[in-house]
């Protein structure tokens, strides 16, 4: 009896792990450009994680622009930036340097609880702003899975101080008065400290959706 219960535990663990490892394969990152604009994505792995993404591509402008690229089924974390004003990949108005929007993203997260699927993600402006963007995750898991980030232009009505103008003279990135990003961006982050008044994870996402130019979150 006793050897029964532990194939049948042994069973049902390994069920379980199987069905956390299938969800995982399926999650993918998915840019959307809904800007004006051609955007060129930049997605950089943190230290230590691999490379998901092909970052010579070009997403079209008006919804023309979409995109996925499937996360490892191990835990993965890093960043994606809008490069903007592009004449190439490398050739960029804004987005290879600050002041840039920044989606911070981690997925199967090594803090979850056993068997959990955790993606954590944020849009900072604590590197200054260029373009709007927002996190928009699909998820099975249950629980709140929040959209967060900034639907709005900061560029009109940044401080003169703090503007970046191209050579046509147009606002195409802001460094920003943190008051100022926060004030009109409450679900970004701008400092150290800072944290989204909601929170910033989900459980088994299946996508994470990273929105350039959002218009409502």
């Amino acid at each position: 009896m006793a050897a029964m219960a532990e194939r049948l535990a042994l069973a049902f663990l390994l069920a379980a792990a199987a069905v956390v490892a299938a969800s995982a394969v399926d999650t993918k990152l998915t840019l959307h450009n809904l800007c004006p604009f051609t955007v060129y994505p930049l997605v950089t792995a943190n230290r230590g994680h691999p490379s998901i993404a092909d970052n010579t591509i070009q997403l079209g402008a008006n919804g023309r622009g979409l995109v996925s690229f499937p996360f490892p089924a191990t835990s993965w974390a890093g960043r994606v930036v809008a490069r903007t004003g592009c004449a190439s990949p490398t050739s960029c108005e804004t987005g290879t340097a600050p002041p840039m929007t920044v989606v911070q993203l981690v997925v199967h997260s090594p803090d979850a609880g056993p068997g959990a699927d955790l993606a954590t993600y944020s849009v900072s402006l604590k590197d200054g702003f260029n373009v709007g963007a927002a996190v928009s995750p699909q998820f099975i898991g249950g629980g709140q899975c929040p959209v967060l980030g900034c639907p709005v232009n900061l560029n009109d009505g940044c401080p003169v101080n703090q503007r970046v103008i191209d050579k046509r003279g147009m606002v195409v990135a802001c460094k920003g008065d943190y008051g100022y990003f926060k004030k009109r961006c409450p679900l970004t982050r701008v400092g150290g400290s800072d944290v989204e008044p909601v929170p910033q994870r989900c459980l088994a996402p299946r996508e994470l959706k990273v929105i350039f130019c959002p218009t409502a979150i």
